[in-house]
């Protein structure tokens, strides 16, 4: 018995293979505007107003319509990544996306937007998991990227916002 349980123990611990990487990275900024504005431009059609590049391809609702448990498609270096969103709730600031890049990784993307008098706190936290070993470099990678991305986020919020002034609690300009 002893050596049907070892040999079964080391098949499983064979079958586990590498480990595979999980990582959790953060960033804040602050974006210049009352959070009932800022809070909506977290909805995947409306960061196309500014996302560069951000070029989201609804499944559901088939036109764009930012909602709770809309699913959309979007390109990570020529792999489709299958998005849901899973919290859409403008009003307590949480917006929560899930993505899945077959074979490759895991995403979970948390957003927290606390009202501060005039402008509002945005938290944005990414988790990711490797699907495979040969993943394990680039959630390393993307992890490294999402630790920084402060900056850069504020930056094109609060440029949007400074442009778009009193339209920017508007309809996407598609």
């Amino acid at each position: 018995m002893r050596r049907v349980l070892s040999g079964l123990l080391a098949l499983s611990a064979a079958q586990a293979g590498p480990a595979l990487v999980h990582t959790e990275r953060a960033f804040e900024f602050t974006a210049n505007a009352s959070m009932a504005v800022v809070a909506p431009l977290f909805g995947a059609d409306r960061e196309r107003v500014w996302a560069e590049g951000w070029s989201p391809r609804f499944v559901w609702p088939s036109a764009p319509q930012d909602r709770e448990g809309m699913v959309f498609t979007v390109d990570h270096d020529g792999r489709t990544g299958y998005w849901i969103n899973t919290a859409f709730d403008l009003r307590a600031g949480r917006i929560q996306y899930v993505y899945v890049v077959p074979e490759r990784l895991v995403t979970r993307i948390s957003l927290t937007l606390t009202p501060q008098v005039e402008n509002t706190h945005v938290q944005v936290t990414y988790e990711r998991t490797a699907l495979s070993p040969d993943a394990n470099a680039q959630v390393e990678t993307l992890a490294a990227s999402d630790a920084a991305a402060g900056p850069e986020w504020g930056k094109a919020v609060n440029g949007y916002l400074a442009s778009a002034g009193d339209m920017a609690a508007g309809p996407p300009g598609r």
